[in-house]
């Protein structure tokens, strides 16, 4: 099935409103079918496997009630547009990576904490469906009228930051009066602390932004350098974990609520199915044993950081904790990272 995006755009606000009214387009047909997103390309194979994975099994397991028609690339909507599409009701679901909406979802930056990204990442059972993180973020996630089906089971392998040039960024200290790529408030905060100018551009405009020299650096994941191919204008990489997220699976609660049985049971199995296998997938089989071999044999310099780095870095990024705990009230803050910590589970 093929949908122009313009067409779409405009005739979706007409079939919301014909939805919200209770009026019919047809007749009633057995099989529900659902619009699903996500902006990101088949070329990010580590997070491609978790997305069409969730829809395969949908359409392969509950084909007979279920169909969902999947938009990959932005070819429906942008990042920036997903949430509202979702909002208004032109879409069924969508996949988002969670640094990209948390200022419009504050609670999903408990993802993106420097200072605790290391040991959720350690400890991705902390983030699992039914865990008390978990709810505790739909709980409030729930308060905008959205509900999170899953997390992909954790969040994925932090954010570190890449630099071009010579020296580059080596050492927290090089980061003062570089133009830093960013896409998080968390990190733009931690990028901010340090002396740095944090820019915010899309993955999409990444690689030009290093070739031409619009910044100097990059906050990402290393599932964004492969998928566009910026490894070839990088030098160094300092393996301090500024900031991180999740792929999450979001539908509009209200929406989700409405569903049938039929269709709400096999979108849980698939989201459980997701929750097993795409960040452990993408952080063990494809960063692991694929990516970062890959990048050393290209002679990229891999910078480890040591414990007097890691320690500067936490002592620094308590601002970042603090305006976010400033954002979700201090109630739900504390005990999100204390969840997050593996404290008061």
């Amino acid at each position: 099935m093929t949908i122009d995006r313009r067409k779409f755009l405009i005739s979706t606000g007409a079939i919301s409103a014909s939805a919200a009214l209770g009026l019919r387009s047809g007749p009633a047909r057995a099989q529900t079918t659902l619009t699903g997103v996500t902006y990101l390309p088949p070329s990010y194979e580590d997070l491609a496997f978790g997305s069409q994975g969730f829809v395969d099994f949908v359409n392969e397991k509950h084909g007979d009630a279920v169909k969902i028609d999947f938009y990959d690339s932005g070819r429906l909507l942008s990042a920036d547009e997903q949430l509202p599409a979702l909002r208004s009701g032109n879409i069924d679901f969508m996949f988002h990576t969670t640094s990209y909406i948390t200022r419009s979802l504050p609670i999903l930056g408990i993802m993106g904490l420097p200072g605790v990204v290391g040991p959720l990442y350690e400890n991705p059972d902390r983030l699992k469906r039914g865990s008390p993180l978990f709810e505790l973020m739909n709980q409030e996630l729930g308060k905008q009228g959205i509900t999170a089906l899953s997390f992909g089971g954790g969040i994925m392998e932090p954010e570190i930051i890449w630099s071009t040039g010579a020296p580059g960024i080596r050492d927290l200290e090089d980061i003062g009066g570089k133009r830093v790529r960013v896409v998080s408030f968390e990190a733009t905060k931690a990028i901010e602390d340090f002396g740095g100018a944090a820019v915010r551009i899309p993955s999409s405009e990444l690689y030009l932004a290093l070739q031409r020299g619009t910044v100097d650096a990059a906050v990402a994941t290393i599932s964004t350098i492969n998928g566009r191919s910026i490894q070839e204008q990088i030098k160094q990489v300092l393996r301090i974990p500024v900031t991180a997220f999740a792929i999450g699976i979001f539908v509009k609660t209200d929406r989700w609520e409405s569903m049938d049985e039929g269709t709400r049971s096999a979108l849980t199995e698939a989201a459980e199915w997701f929750d097993t296998h795409s960040a452990k997938a993408a952080n063990q089989d494809y960063y692991k044993k694929q990516y970062w071999p890959k990048f050393e044999a290209l002679g990229m310099d891999v910078i480890e950081p040591d414990q007097a780095m890691l320690d500067r870095f936490a002592e620094v990024s308590v601002n970042v904790r603090e305006a976010w705990i400033g954002d979700v009230g201090a109630e739900i803050g504390k005990k999100a990272i204390d969840l997050a910590m593996g404290k008061g589970a």
